[in-house]
């Protein structure tokens, strides 16, 4: 009978230091799997994120492209536009400010230091005139007048400012002769302060700007 109870209750002590010894490992196990449930989720939220980045990517990347096509094709148009007829009677396109700019000679145009148009060159300027009417109608024209920086001696004008505009204002009036109206003309002088050369014959000059938008 008593060693029947030394049995029961080594058996006991026993079970008691079984079950308290797997306590702590129990805890360990749910802690781990819950941190790799966590992880888990992590990995699959890493996932979803890359994906869309991707996407992302791809989407910016056909825009990216679009947009090139789109230049090119641009360009292309730009470098095969047919020549208007103001370039034609020569006449530079600026794209950028949307004006065609004829660049007439002032001893073409004037005898020296005088403002009243020769004859020769009218023939020039009922050309574009008719143009501007026909290709550009009620579109700014304006007139600028130039000079080189020689200093007025003996043709009676004040100063080089006075001569440029004086030049400026004989094409505006024989353009406004030729039928372009008023409102739309404008006469500028600019005297020697914007040469487009060293050499002074080309600074002398008179610009017809047309503004074609």
């Amino acid at each position: 009978m008593q060693r029947k109870k030394l049995v029961m209750v080594a058996g006991m002590v026993m079970a008691i230091v079984v079950l308290g010894g797997c306590q702590p490992w129990q805890k360990k196990y749910e802690a781990c799997n819950a941190e790799l449930e966590n992880l888990q989720a992590l990995f699959d939220s890493a996932q979803d994120t890359t994906r869309q980045c991707e996407d992302e990517r791809i989407r910016l990347a056909q825009q990216i492209q679009s947009l090139q096509q789109d230049l090119a094709a641009a360009r292309t148009q730009a470098t095969s536009r047919e020549k208007s007829d103001l370039e034609k009677e020569g006449g530079v396109y600026d794209a950028a400010k949307g004006t065609i700019t004829i660049t007439l000679a002032n001893d073409v145009l004037f005898d020296s230091g005088k403002v009243t148009l020769k004859s020769q060159p009218k023939s020039k300027l009922n050309r574009i005139s008719g143009i501007v009417k026909r290709e550009h109608p009620g579109k700014e024209v304006w007139v600028v007048g130039h000079t080189d920086t020689d200093p007025i001696k003996k043709s009676g004008w004040k100063d080089n400012w006075q001569l440029s505009t004086e030049r400026a204002l004989a094409v505006t009036r024989y353009l406004l002769s030729q039928g372009i109206a008023a409102k739309h003309l404008a006469a500028v002088g600019r005297s020697e302060y914007h040469p487009v050369s060293r050499n002074k014959a080309q600074n002398r000059r008179v610009e017809i700007v047309v503004h074609t938008r």
